[in-house]
């Protein structure tokens, strides 16, 4: 949902663009030709000058309309700064573009792009900074360039946030989750009633009611069992019945393994006791017959 002018009331939902990377190029006299710029110097107070942006840029309703006023003062203080440092035509022209151009970048999209706007700001001063025809020329001098660099960084992009929150839609995530196997939460009513069997109270049912004469209360019958606890029974009841047949067999198990040890264990004292008995008798005898 997004919201224009920081308000509650939902508007058509635009396109919205997301953050990208621009190309920069020569952009003297493309925002201000000759003409304007001679009007400009020609002016002598403060309000001259913004009426002659007022005329250019169609800025007529900036004392009424805040984001107006906002971008008159933007464009106002660039061309004091230019002013102010002895720019020539062609350079007062250039940087009031390289300004004019940064702010589009950073309104173009209600997504953070404070680094593809300040990297297009960087690559538009390098493009008036160096003498590479047609794809730049050498412009302003490296002073000029830091000058220009640190204006533009303390008085805009120290403000970033600021000019976005102005001119970009308020962009909220309106968000719904369903689970699998659970029923849909009914919508609250606008009485503020928790709705019954899922239906939403209406406000002739919200109106009071003349009680009815009391009557004697009946034993409510008794609600069936929630089928969560009918299956956990028959669970229980498996798991004890399965567990019982298996200590069944772990007994017989066992008394077999016994008989069997049992059985090894006579038959082996059997053939002792028997095999004992053999060699006394023929020891007695060999014993009778060296007598002899």
């Amino acid at each position: 949902m997004l919201l224009n002018d920081q308000t509650d009331v939902p508007n058509e939902v635009p396109k919205l663009i997301q953050p990208r990377c621009h190309k920069a190029k020569v952009c003297v006299w493309s925002d201000l030709t000759v003409n304007d710029v001679d009007r400009i110097n020609e002016s002598l107070n403060a309000d001259h000058i913004k009426q002659v942006l007022a005329d250019v840029f169609n800025l007529d309703d900036h004392k009424e309309n805040l984001k107006t006023g906002i971008v008159m003062d933007l464009y106002f203080y660039t061309l004091q700064f230019a002013r102010d440092n002895n720019f020539t035509k062609e350079k007062t022209s250039a940087f009031f573009s390289i300004v004019k151009k940064t702010h589009e970048v950073c309104i173009e999209t209600p997504f953070g792009n404070l680094d593809q706007t300040f990297n297009y700001f960087k690559d538009l001063l390098l493009c008036h900074a160096v003498n590479r025809p047609p794809h730049s020329i050498e412009l302003f001098t490296p002073d000029e360039i830091r000058k220009i660099t640190e204006y533009t960084v303390n008085t805009y992009f120290r403000h970033f946030k600021m000019y976005k929150y102005a001119f970009t839609p308020l962009v909220r995530l309106d968000l719904t989750l369903n689970y699998t196997g659970m029923p849909e939460t009914p919508p609250p009513s606008e009485a503020g009633e928790t709705p019954a069997d899922g239906d939403m109270v209406t406000e002739e049912a919200a109106e009071p009611v003349e009680p009815e004469p009391a009557e004697v209360p009946q034993p409510e019958p008794k609600s069936p069992e929630p089928e969560e606890s009918k299956a956990r029974k028959e669970l229980r009841a498996m798991v004890q019945s399965y567990l019982t047949d298996e200590i069944k067999k772990m007994k017989s198990s066992v008394e077999e393994q016994l008989k069997v040890t049992e059985e090894s264990l006579n038959k082996k004292i059997d053939v002792a006791e028997g095999g004992g008995n053999k060699s006394g008798k023929g020891g007695r005898g060999s014993a009778k017959g060296k007598k002899k």
